[in-house]
Parts: structure tokens; C-alpha cells; sequence
């Protein structure tokens, strides 16, 4: 959902006075403010943000601005769609796989 117009971007406060504090150079800046939008000063830094387990590390561009921190942090690990079909291509590519490197050799003999 978008922010009012009249009410300007959310950036956490803390954020910013960490940011004017920091030098791009040094390291990543530890953030819990996943809501809070890319500002252009930003750009440059890295940033640490928490997923809800660990800190993902986001290296902020041009881009970026104007999204949320927590976009570049996803929260949940995807790990892939599978099921009885998937698994069978899954096999098939690899069985080719492993005949096509056969072929290969026996061509190099």
C-alpha cells in the first residue's frame, strides 16, 4: 500500500543518522527497519537487514531507490515447486545429461 503524498516517504530516523554518520567505505549498517524506503543518500551502502533470523546483506544503487529495505531481504527460502512430474523431468534431464558426456568420451577414444 502506498504512503500518502502529503505525508512524504517513511524512512526510519535512526537509519538516516547512521547513514550521515557512516562513510560508504566502511562496513555494513545493521537495520531491523524493513519498512523503511531507499532514500537517494543511501546509495552506495550496504546494508544489513534483518529477515526475522539472520542479517541479509543489501548493497543499495540507483535502482533501488524509492523501495523498501525488506524487499531486498526476503523472509521466507524458496526451495522449488516439485511433485511426481518435476521429479521425473528432473531425472530425464540428468539421464541425458550423463549419456551426452558418455558420448563425448567414447568420441575422444
Amino acid at each position: 500500500m502506498t504512503r500518502s503524498l502529503k505525508k512524504g516517504p517513511y524512512v526510519d530516523e535512526k537509519l538516516m543518522k547512521k547513514v550521515g554518520k557512516r562513510k560508504s567505505s566502511d562496513g555494513g549498517i545493521k537495520t531491523w527497519a524493513r519498512a523503511s524506503q531507499i532514500a537517494p543518500e543511501f546509495v552506495g551502502y550496504t546494508f544489513l537487514v534483518h529477515n526475522g533470523k539472520s542479517f541479509e546483506e543489501v548493497f543499495v544503487t540507483e535502482d533501488m531507490v524509492g523501495h523498501r529495505l525488506g524487499e531486498f531481504s526476503p523472509t521466507t527460502k524458496f526451495i522449488k515447486h516439485g511433485g511426481k512430474m518435476q521429479k521425473e523431468a528432473e531425472m530425464a534431464a540428468k539421464a541425458a545429461e550423463v549419456a551426452a558426456a558418455q558420448a563425448a568420451k567414447a568420441a575422444t577414444k
